[in-house]
């Protein structure tokens, strides 16, 4: 076989994008804002890329679609309904596009959006073999249908439409071909996507709820409609980048990768307003900050929390990081439209200490030292930043749930004057709320290093723990 298929898979966005190969003709489905990886990848075989093939307007985070095009000469593809502010090629339903010898037929499969289109490879001898099915349809679940409501289109409507499309246009299709979503695990583009991040249609069709035979439409749309939680705040102005076009990801990297001194680290933070954002680790950060500088670790799910947490992309950031890591600090901060980064702290917190400036810290303890104090004093206050699934799950018994994704809204709710003892599940968003309270005024804060993980492991009470499938 000729054709090649390809999944380039980012883990800390949960996405997955494809590169499609046949007798020195390329197509890219779904990129990610910086396009080097696919100009590389065609390069190495020394294929043109003929096509850029786009699921849907993205809504967790910017496509490489434009800058793509604009490198390579490749047509932008969108399916039905879309309304791009740029030059595109608006596919209809059924087309088919010709790459080397193989086929790739456009399905219009609305419901997660009504442009959502999913792309159906066809190898040489003209047989179904695989599915680029975007958000429509995931390993073990279905794209929301909640992200595409406008006055005259409900949730349960989209949900609907969702329903025919995966009837009508994808469980027809034979059980062998295989099925590449664009997200999996910890995408919130779904409710309770698979870690695998590839299957077949067959096997889909017996352990995916969302494809049961004997589902009636109304049942569908209760279930797919029932436990969503609020998109994150970033979603609606990531799907007007991708419709109405960005900087280009070169200008957002020459603009973010400036190195500044103290001095003019400082100054620009005080004329720009800019929000300090700390990207080292956990507990480099509680030993030592910049005051009202924010916590959000590179090493984790940094990018979609800058956009959960950060109310605005269009405010001004300046970061500290690790030296070597400013560069994937501005890129993962453009992936989800972040473009107004202004530069870096150079010689990063050291430089800041060596100055002598001031510094703020963070009280971080152990879980075992957790318990101590919990055996000393049964009232102490313990705010669990998990999700509400995880919380229900299992949780400390006297604890309360603030989840980090709403910790703005529910500021109100906790008291400055207590001692709060936060954690999450390893260490990582309890850092995150610690850092956000402290420039809130919350001066009696304590962070449980390791989180729920490790706090588990100690004599503290627990709710008996109950299986996230029973959850609604």
């Amino acid at each position: 076989m000729r054709m090649k298929v390809e999944q380039i898979y980012t883990g800390c966005l949960a996405q997955g994008a494809y590169y499609i190969e046949s007798w020195g003709e390329a197509a890219i489905i779904d990129p990610l804002r910086e396009i080097q990886p696919y100009l590389d990848r065609a390069a190495r075989s020394g294929a043109q890329i003929k096509y850029v093939l786009e699921t849907h307007f993205h809504a967790d985070f910017v496509s490489g679609h434009l800058d793509l095009a604009k490198a390579t000469g490749a047509r932008i593809v969108f399916g039905p309904n879309a309304q791009p502010a740029f030059t595109a090629h608006i596919a209809t339903d059924g087309e088919e596009l010709r790459l080397g010898d193989v086929t790739i037929k456009v399905l219009h499969t609305p419901g997660h959006t009504m442009e959502s289109t999913t792309y159906l490879l066809k190898d040489e001898s003209g047989n179904d073999y695989a599915l680029f099915t975007g958000d429509t349809l995931f390993i073990g679940d279905v794209g929301r249908p909640d992200l595409a409501v406008k006055s005259d289109l409900t949730e349960a409507q989209l949900a609907g439409y969702l329903f025919d499309s995966l009837r009508n246009k994808i469980m027809p299709l034979p059980d062998e071909v295989l099925v590449y979503p664009a997200h999996g695990a910890g995408s919130a583009c779904g409710k309770n996507m698979s870690k695998e991040t590839f299957d077949t249609l067959g096997h889909q069709k017996q352990v995916n709820y969302a494809l049961r035979a004997d589902m009636s439409k109304e049942e569908f749309i209760q279930e797919v409609t029932t436990g969503l939680l609020p998109p994150p705040g970033y979603f609606p102005m990531n799907v007007k980048m991708n419709k109405e076009g960005y900087s280009s990801i070169d200008q957002v990297l020459r603009q973010g990768l400036q190195a500044l001194s103290v001095e003019a680290f400082e100054a620009a933070a005080n004329e720009t307003g800019a929000l300090v954002l700390d990207t080292r680790k956990p507990q480099d950060f509680a030993q030592g900050f910049i005051p009202n500088s924010i916590f959000i670790g590179i090493d984790g799910g940094f990018a979609p929390w800058a956009g959960t947490l950060i109310p605005d992309v269009q405010q001004p950031i300046l970061f500290i990081a690790d030296p070597g890591r400013e560069e994937e600090v501005v890129t993962r901060l453009a992936r989800v439209g972040f473009d107004h980064t202004l530069g870096y702290l150079q010689g990063g917190f050291a430089a800041w200490k060596a100055a002598g400036k001031d510094v703020d810290t963070i009280t971080s303890i152990p879980a075992t030292e957790l318990a101590d104090r919990f055996a000393q004093d049964k009232t102490i206050r313990i705010v669990d930043v998990r999700k509400p699934g995880e919380f229900a799950a299992e949780h400390l018994q006297t604890a309360g749930n603030t989840p980090l994704d709403y910790l703005h809204e529910h500021l109100h709710e906790l008291p400055k004057a207590e001692t709060l003892y936060i954690h999450c599940a390893g260490g990582y968003r309890s850092m995150i709320a610690a850092s956000i309270l402290k420039a809130r005024g919350f001066n009696k804060l304590i962070d449980v290093q390791g989180g729920y993980k490790a706090i588990a492991e100690t004599s503290i009470p627990r709710t008996s723990a109950v299986c996230p499938g029973t959850l609604q």
